[in-house]
């Protein structure tokens, strides 16, 4: 049977499939949403003080916990800091606050949101002091293409557990990966699905009417075995219960190469050099 979990760098498990709030307002659909996932296998959870959904999040983890469908244990709760908090000081009151929204006692995983004009070295030190305290489990970043990634491990004690960036069939992003996989730092994607533009994709769904799959299970499969950790977002009930069905097929050696020939490093988001704020 297929392992469901990826060991960190720190030696710390994380579910290979999460669920993700991008772009969800505050309020009890997501609440119950975050219900529905958890009841539906899920037990990675992740979302960002930017997001603004940092207190509903917190409030259907706690109704699970609950309602006994889970203990705290048992799940990963990811978080990142916004780059509005750019001192060692500001990152730490950071931190509170999102703990206070969420009504937690920790993380499982606090993540720099993006790199911006060398805004991070300071906020990297306050999360180390936070991991070396015991008050979050991992440390990671969101959006550091190498160069970001070589300046931070030349100003730092600990290596990020995570890169998290933008991943899917047409942005490949084989030179962070690549860099990542040397140092052990593990690749997660946000935005697997494009913003479900490649649902519509020909050779998706040609690869997925051949695996009797939808076209979201065929790309987050893709994610999976290609190593990467994968967060994708749904308020439909049905979808999310499809998105975490990824572990009983297998994509071919073609499918994956067809997948991957789909890149042309074409973002949704951002350039992380380019993204200032």
């Amino acid at each position: 049977m297929e392992v469901k979990n990826i060991q960190l760098n720190n030696g710390k498990e994380m579910p290979k499939i999460g669920y993700g709030v991008f772009r969800v307002d505050e309020g009890k659909e997501l609440e119950d949403a975050v219900v529905t996932a958890i009841r539906s296998g899920y037990r990675s959870i992740d979302t960002a003080a930017i997001y603004g959904n940092e207190r509903s999040v917190g409030k259907g983890i706690r109704k699970a916990i609950e309602s006994e469908l889970v203990t705290r244990e048992e799940l990963f709760v990811t978080s990142k800091l916004w780059n509005n908090h750019s001192s060692y000081d500001e990152t730490i009151t950071a931190y509170n606050q999102t703990l206070e929204k969420m009504g937690l006692d920790y993380l499982d995983l606090y993540l720099i949101h993006w790199p911006g004009q060398d805004k991070y070295l300071m906020p990297w030190k306050a999360l180390e002091n936070l991991y070396q305290e015991g008050r979050v489990k991992s440390i990671g970043v969101s959006n550091f293409q190498v160069n970001h990634l070589e300046n931070l491990l030349s100003h730092s004690e600990i290596i990020p557990v995570i890169n998290q960036i933008e991943f899917h069939p047409k942005l490949t992003q084989s030179e962070v990966r690549a860099y990542c996989l040397q140092h052990n730092i593990q690749v997660e994607a946000w935005s697997p699905l494009m913003n479900a533009e490649l649902l519509n994709n020909e050779k998706v769904r040609e690869i997925a009417s051949k695996h009797g799959k939808s076209a979201a299970q065929v790309i987050l499969r893709w994610d999976i075995q290609h190593g990467v950790i994968t967060i994708p977002k749904s308020m439909t009930p049905s979808r999310i219960k499809e998105n975490i069905s990824l572990f009983d097929f297998s994509l071919t050696d073609e499918d994956m190469k067809q997948l991957n020939d789909l890149n042309e490093n074409l973002r949704s988001g951002p350039h992380p050099d380019k993204f200032d704020f």
